[in-house]
């Protein structure tokens, strides 16, 4: 298995993590792969029409996308039950995957609007409404965030990945100020070896 990734993305960091927390590493083969909005990436679009990242080549050639599929064929592979089966678990555990990968479609979003756009044409409140969805999930993980313990499915993983891509890239975001328990939950899940092993390049 090849898989196309950037160390610096938040999506491919997520399904990294998952790799590592289901014994898979150093399975599957990681190939870094520059994407930018702008400039398509040619070769990428042979695995994913898409071109965009993760993508996951597999041994019979076909590939999967995105890090959502490739997180949960991941995690089947390994075995490492990161996705509860079924019942309200499975359903408490996507929900929060996708409030994570929210707050991380609306950061990247606003990550390319800043480093991307020429200045003149950046638009402040769309800008500003990008952070308001940052904000509001924060404070909806930071309500529900005790209830975790020691888990570290998937939901954990992407709320660690979507804490970490705010460090990363806008550390004007102070978090922690806000919600203090996700900051102590967050210091204690990043002495992870996973988490270790993909930190973002500084």
């Amino acid at each position: 298995m090849r898989m196309h990734i950037n160390p610096a993305s938040p999506f491919a960091r997520k399904v990294r993590i998952v790799a590592r927390e289901a014994g898979l590493a150093p399975r599957p083969e990681e190939i870094e792969t520059a994407v930018s909005p702008v400039a398509p990436n040619a070769d990428l679009a042979g695995a994913n029409p898409l071109m965009k990242i993760p993508a996951l080549t597999l041994d019979d050639g076909s590939t999967l996308y995105d890090s959502r599929v490739i997180a949960e064929y991941l995690d089947a592979l390994g075995g490492a039950r990161l996705f509860p089966s079924s019942g309200a678990q499975r359903w408490a555990a996507l929900r929060l995957q996708a409030l994570c990968d929210g707050i991380l479609d609306a950061a990247v979003l606003t990550r390319y609007e800043c480093a991307v756009r020429p200045q003149p044409l950046r638009w402040d409140d769309w800008i500003a409404g990008q952070r308001r969805k940052i904000d509001g999930a924060l404070a909806a993980m930071a309500r529900e965030h005790g209830a975790w313990g020691d888990q570290f499915g998937i939901g954990q993983i992407a709320a660690a990945c979507a804490l970490g891509y705010l460090d990363f890239r806008f550390p004007d975001i102070d978090w922690r100020a806000a919600h203090p328990g996700l900051k102590t939950w967050f210091a204690r899940v990043s002495e992870r070896s996973s988490m270790c092993d993909t930190m973002p390049p500084a």
